[in-house]
């Protein structure tokens, strides 16, 4: 079958793992530069929340209780429009990806998703894309807004520390410091033609396109994943 797009020029076996080569020097040094960092982010300071009160599947719920008895939690804040039928379609994308969460029982830590939606709104809206995360809504308190996912404006990542009834923040990043918890984009870009982005470096006439122009919609989740189509069991 001949392609129509263009194609990295073809080259005998030994060359082709001498180029490997001297990418994997470039590949284990960022290895290392995020050992690095990890070992930074283990050592930042953290600081002390009021006792907020958010709302899950079964009511109201302290923030020391939403960590189901663990001492650490990592949220993720999703994008939100009050009353819309279809919320961020990379927001529904990324937290779709997760739907075994048991690996972090013996971390001692939990992952849930925040929404500033009302809860009955926001549940309705999980089921419906086929969404299997845990979630709590912050409808009526200020948390979302106070760790920078105000509603209408944003998403993020925080991860807290408990300590008996006291919790803590320790770490916070948004946009597209979040890719580093998706597996989504890093088997995108090990493609050829990496994401088709028109921001990324790529050789001349490789196939781009807008950002996001190559992610599924909160429709197409819904479709893969919620009632009816088979994933759910």
């Amino acid at each position: 079958m001949v392609t129509a797009l263009p194609l990295p020029p073809v080259v005998d076996a030994e060359t082709w793992r001498a180029q490997l080569a001297e990418l994997r020097v470039r590949e284990k040094a960022a290895t290392h530069e995020l050992d690095a960092i990890a070992a930074q982010r283990r050592r930042l300071p953290m600081v002390k929340l009021p006792d907020y009160t958010l709302v899950g599947a079964d009511g109201p719920v302290r923030l020391a209780d939403v960590f189901g008895g663990k001492h650490q939690l990592i949220t993720y804040h999703h994008m939100w429009h009050a009353g819309a039928e279809w919320q961020c379609p990379g927001c529904t994308g990324f937290t779709a990806q997760f739907t075994r969460l048991e690996f972090l029982n013996p971390y001692d830590a939990r992952f849930v998703v925040i929404s500033p939606g009302e809860i009955g709104e926001a549940l309705a809206y999980r089921d419906k894309v086929g969404n299997r995360m845990d979630w709590y809504s912050t409808a009526g308190s200020s948390f979302g807004a106070d760790m920078d996912a105000p509603i209408d404006a944003g998403f993020a990542v925080n991860v807290f520390l408990r300590d008996g009834d006291d919790v803590y923040r320790t770490w916070h990043t948004n946009g597209r410091g979040t890719e580093q918890l998706t597996h989504t984009f890093a088997l995108v870009d090990l493609l050829p033609y990496g994401r088709r982005e028109s921001w990324q470096d790529v050789p001349d006439g490789w196939p781009q396109g807008d950002a996001g122009s190559g992610w599924s919609t909160a429709q197409d989740f819904a479709a893969m994943y919620g009632p009816g189509s088979g994933h759910r069991d």
